[in-house]
């Protein structure tokens, strides 16, 4: 079923190598007053000499961003090789003259994204059939040409006859949703705002839709995500006048919690009504209703899972509905259940547990689909729920592979998309019925310089404890393991979510320029099933970091790179990992990029988004949980005096995520502690969120972090001419 979590993402590099610094601006860094403030924790005395950063309404804190974006932005504009990388991510854009995306059917009608290489985001379109004659419904540039606007998300009612579009501005995440008439191209009055990703589900008859704003539009309120309500709205009515269904406010026998966020849902075939609580925990908490009851004083729920239950996901098929459930079997399991009285607990086992991990279960009219993983590429079982027989899709490609029905409820039609490190990808049409896989229309071939001599090697490498942790990389043919090669190596390692097989073009520039690619999976992700993502989880969350650290003593030892040419990468989430590792072992790598970062675990709860992570992190109110944040926490480990890597840390004023101070606080602390006379930045975007859509502030960003990390990595195309001295 469609679900609504706060996810953190993942973006973030690392570098650093005895090179000049040559050519940096003639300015001084922007100073940091220490302004110390002491706080207790369960009898450990923790200083923090910069929560006056945390204000982000300060004139003082404004001025210092600004100060510190200016300074960063003097320094990256100096580097060789940068505007060269800009260059390369647009050219490689061109080799494909067209890239659709979110295909949704209704009736004849296909919806879709469409993004030409001229265009910075996407459009919308419409087409009478798969290979009809397109019309465009709506261009998000044309609504101000002085501003950059993109669609988050469009929803198509069920007759075609309508869609939501959810509109934002500068990577914000929460959008403006309004109804567009298909056949007339033309907005209905009403607007919703802060509605987040513009997410929202039609109701049966299309009068009307479920959403759930948030409170605010800021991103930096921190109530703006807590105690929100799901709400109904009936095209043509006020928003104002919404109704509140499901909430902690309206249900208050049923145990939500303020960091909950309520959603609700049709089943595919509308016969039923779900009511969920979605969270950073994966484990579904959802009742079940129905849909007459919406024109009735109250709703009548009935449990359909609890968190006790394990269940991951769930979809209808007919009267049955379909469980991934992960109770009592680590590497997934699927069982079957009466749609209208659900029982996870006596439910029947109809996929027991395997040697490989279930990623994700989706349906179609009639099939059920279980993509199966061995670690990191994917396999794909069926099963008819009409006559009970399993088969297998016959994807020939390795990798990861993504199954999505066109119109789940109503067809069996299937788009099987298939993509590995070392082939852009294939798109496919395919019959269920027949298991037949014939090239999609909306397929675009791809043919990028360089793919045919990429190299790919999947490693399990021993960690600090003996575990055996995957590793996989990707490199140009021909490589000397001398040490003497620049990696990059990257890192996530959190809510369950694997690093599995993508093709990146901005990675393919590194790989072009002799990089190895060095993808990482550490335990806080779910390669190897729900015990992997258990042992890197709040007081196990060490294992995260430490198994980044051991992956790059292992490129190290085995003569891929060196520490010299070693370049470490966080993301988000990922922000604990490359924080604690340069603060563990800053002798380790060259340069570090800490992305959009969670780099003060201890002070998350203070931050907008923190309190919905909490499940993920732990909480300071609980003593075990408030020790494990203080370990994850890689501003409290910086140590004055030590030799650190290259940073660069990265904070989008537009983040509703990650609020800015998180990384702005590590690069201060960083500035005043190194000794290694390398640089720490503070990259501030103001155009910008946890990311954008906007290919002109995408390039420009991955081109800063890359340039950054090679410039003290020691590529030669990245390192500023030497003045010489008379």
């Amino acid at each position: 079923m469609k679900r609504h979590i706060y996810l953190f993402l993942l973006t973030a590099l690392v570098t650093s190598t005895a090179v000049a610094q040559q050519s940096l601006p003639t300015a001084s860094l922007p100073a940091t007053p220490k302004r110390p403030v002491t706080d207790v924790y369960f009898g450990k005395t923790v200083v923090d000499n910069y929560r006056w950063l945390e204000d982000m309404n300060s004139p003082d804190v404004k001025d210092w961003f600004k100060a510190q974006g200016a300074y960063t932005n003097a320094v990256l504009d100096k580097i060789p090789g940068r505007d060269k990388l800009i260059e390369t991510f647009v050219e490689y854009d061109k080799l494909v003259s067209v890239r659709y995306g979110e295909i949704k059917k209704r009736g004849n009608l296909y919806f879709y994204r469409k993004t030409l290489p001229a265009e910075k985001v996407g459009k919308i379109y419409v087409r009478q059939g798969k290979t009809g004659t397109e019309k465009l419904l709506f261009d998000p540039t044309a609504v101000d040409k002085t501003k950059t606007y993109s669609v988050t998300n469009f929803a198509p009612s069920s007759d075609g006859k309508q869609v939501v579009i959810g509109l934002q501005e500068g990577g914000a995440e929460l959008s403006t949703v309004r109804t567009m008439d298909v056949a007339t191209r033309t907005f209905r009055p009403e607007s919703i705002t802060a509605v987040q990703g513009g997410w929202v589900d039609w109701l049966a008859d299309n009068s009307g839709f479920f959403y759930t704003p948030q409170n605010s539009n800021d991103p930096k309120d921190p109530k703006g995500n807590l105690d929100t309500k799901a709400r109904m709205h009936q095209l043509g009515t006020d928003p104002k006048t919404d109704p509140d269904l499901f909430s902690r406010v309206k249900n208050p026998d049923m145990g939500i919690r303020p960091d909950q966020y309520p959603i609700l849902l049709m089943s595919g075939d509308n016969t039923q009504l779900y009511g969920e609580l979605a969270s950073v925990d994966r484990r579904v908490d959802a009742w079940v209703a129905d849909p007459a009851d919406l024109a009735k004083p109250a709703i009548a729920w009935k449990r359909l899972a609890a968190p006790s239950d394990s269940v991951r996901s769930y979809v209808k098929i007919g009267d049955q509905l379909f469980l991934h459930s992960i109770k009592g079997a680590p590497n997934g399991k699927v069982l079957v259940t009466d749609a209208r009285n659900p029982q996870p607990s006596s439910a029947t086992v109809l996929l027991p547990e395997g040697k490989q991990n279930i990623s994700r279960v989706v349906s179609s009219k009639d099939f059920l689909f279980v993509i199966l993983s061995d670690g990191i590429n994917e396999t794909v079982r069926q099963y008819d729920a009409r006559n009970k027989q399993w088969a297998d899709v016959p994807v020939k490609m390795t990798g990861t592979v993504y199954v999505e029905p066109y119109d789940a409820p109503r067809s069996n039609e299937i788009i099987v998309y298939v993509t590995s490190w070392n082939n852009p990808g294939m798109m496919y049409g395919y019959n269920p019925a027949n298991q037949q896989l014939i090239v999609s229309p909306f397929h675009v071939p791809m043919n990028y310089p360089g793919v045919a001599d990429l190299i790919v090697e999947e490693l399990e490498i021993p960690s600090h404890d003996g575990t055996r942790v995957p590793l996989s990389l990707v490199y140009k043919k021909g490589l000397k393991r001398d040490g003497n090669t620049i990696c990059f190596m990257t890192g996530y390692g959190a809510y369950g979510s694997s690093a599995t097989p993508y093709f990146s073009r901005r990675n393919l520039a590194l790989l072009n320029r002799g990089v190895i690619l060095a993808e990482t999976h550490p335990r806080g992700g779910s390669e190897k099933g729900q015990a992997w993502y258990q042992a890197g989880f709040k007081t196990t969350k060490p294992n995260t970091w430490k198994d980044f650290i051991a992956s790059g003593e292992y490129l190290i030892k085995n003569g891929y790179t060196s520490a010299s040419k070693l370049i470490g990468e966080g993301t988000s989430a990922g922000g604990i990992l490359i924080g604690r590792a340069i603060t563990e072992r800053p002798d380790l790598f060259a340069a570090a990029i800490s992305n959009v970062s969670c780099s003060n675990a201890l002070r998350m709860e203070n931050s907008p988004n923190g309190p919905v992570n909490a499940p993920e992190f732990g909480t300071v109110k609980d003593s075990v949980e408030c020790m494990a944040l203080y370990e994850m926490d890689a501003f409290q480990h910086v140590k004055d005096g030590t030799k650190y890597p290259a940073v660069l840390c990265i904070g989008g004023m537009n983040d509703p995520r990650v609020i800015a101070w998180q990384p702005g606080k590590l690069a201060a602390a960083l500035q005043t502690a190194s000794t290694s006379g390398k640089p720490v930045l503070m990259q501030v975007n103001y155009d910008n969120g946890h990311f954008t859509e906007d290919k002109a502030v995408t390039f420009r960003n991955f081109a800063n972090m890359y340039a950054f990390a090679l410039w003290q990595a020691g590529h030669p195309d990245f390192q500023p001419r030497a003045v010489v001295k008379k």
